[in-house]
Order: C-alpha cells, then sequence, then structure tokens
C-alpha cells in the first residue's frame, strides 16, 4: 500500500514538474534554469510544511505528499545537470548563482514553512 501511495504522488508531481518548467522557460526564456529552481523551492516549502505538521498528519497522507509527490516534483539530479551545463559553457557565474540561489531558497522556504506550521 505504501508503494502505490508513492506512484500516486508521484504520477502527479513529474508531470507538474514538467509542466512549470515548460511554462516557466517559454516565458523567461534565457540561460538561467529557473524553472527548477521554482518547483525545486515550492517543493522545499511543502515538505518543510508537512514535517512541520508532525504526526498531525497520517501517515499515508505523508507519503503520499512528502515522499511521492514533493519526491517527484523537486529534482536534484536536474539541478545538478543545469549547473554542470552552465560550467561547461563557461557561465560560471550562473553556475555559482543557481547553486547559492537553489539551496538558501530552498532551506529557506523549508524552515519558514516548517515554523509557520
Amino acid at each position: 500500500m505504501t508503494a502505490l501511495l508513492v506512484v500516486l504522488g508521484a504520477a502527479v508531481g513529474a508531470p507538474l514538474r514538467y509542466a512549470v518548467d515548460q511554462l516557466i522557460r517559454a516565458r523567461h526564456g534565457g540561460r538561467f534554469p529557473w524553472g527548477t529552481l521554482g518547483v525545486n523551492v515550492a517543493g522545499s516549502a511543502l515538505l518543510g510544511a508537512l514535517a512541520g505538521v508532525g504526526t498531525a498528519l497520517p501517515n499515508p497522507l505523508a507519503v503520499l505528499l512528502g515522499t511521492g509527490f514533493c519526491g517527484a516534483l523537486t529534482t536534484y539530479s536536474t539541478f545538478g545537470h543545469e549547473t554542470l551545463r552552465l560550467a561547461q559553457d563557461r557561465a560560471y557565474l550562473l553556475a555559482t548563482a543557481n547553486v547559492l540561489l537553489s539551496v538558501v531558497a530552498a532551506v529557506g522556504v523549508a524552515v519558514l514553512a516548517h515554523a509557520l506550521v
């Protein structure tokens, strides 16, 4: 049952990640990976809030939303790939900005969401 909940959450999170990334790319273009940054920050905020709720959230819902949905929505591998691509293109300032913005923003919103909940 737990694995099915993860799959169901991921079935929503992964296509949403793709759609958001495509929408942001179409609007902003450029070389900076705003779409990946956006989904990672949003997913971190949601996961921080879920963690803040703690045991008040039933475990099946935590698995569905936390592991399944947030796990598929957020993407560390794409973040790494896009940062490497920027560095390979000698866009060192953008690569550094991507790392700093991603880490600071994602951790910051997770802490903030956790504290607010």
